[in-house]
């Protein structure tokens, strides 16, 4: 899959929000937690321009990352694709950019995912594996 990387532009954080939510709302819808507004709010609290990827394909953002180099690991903070680009290979290839970014620089790859989502089942076949859970998220991590 021929896709591109590159930085938000000013003005694309509601879309991203967008992009976020289609891809979350069939697991928040399944654990009666899907709130827009709160969603909204609180990512547009935490988001960082310099830190996010967007994941273009033809021009068109149909993704995005947020992955922060912390002391001692790399943060996957978030991965979406809207919902029709899912399934094509772009999240794996993503994660395998990631992955070799991890070995490059010695340092593992952490992330949560809502417990429940099917994103549990990609990281795990990524090579993520369990290391602890909490009330609604599974913590992976990856170390090279």
């Amino acid at each position: 899959m021929n896709y591109q990387l590159a930085r938000p532009t000013r003005g694309q954080l509601q879309e991203l929000i967008d992009i976020r939510l289609a891809a979350m709302r069939p697991s928040l819808v399944a654990i009666d937690r899907y709130d827009p507004q709160l969603a909204a709010t609180r990512f547009s609290k935490e988001y960082d321009p310099e830190i996010t990827t967007c994941i273009l394909l033809s021009g068109k953002t149909v993704g995005f990352y947020v992955l922060a180099p912390l002391h001692d690991h790399l943060l996957l903070d978030h991965l979406y694709l809207r919902p029709e680009n899912q399934g094509q290979g772009i999240g794996g290839s993503v994660i395998s950019s990631i992955k070799a970014l991890a070995r490059t620089r010695h340092l593992p790859v952490k992330l949560g995912a809502l417990r429940g989502s099917e994103s549990n089942d990609f990281y795990q076949r990524h090579g993520f594996v369990k290391t602890h859970e909490s009330e609604f998220d599974i913590y992976y991590q990856f170390t090279p």
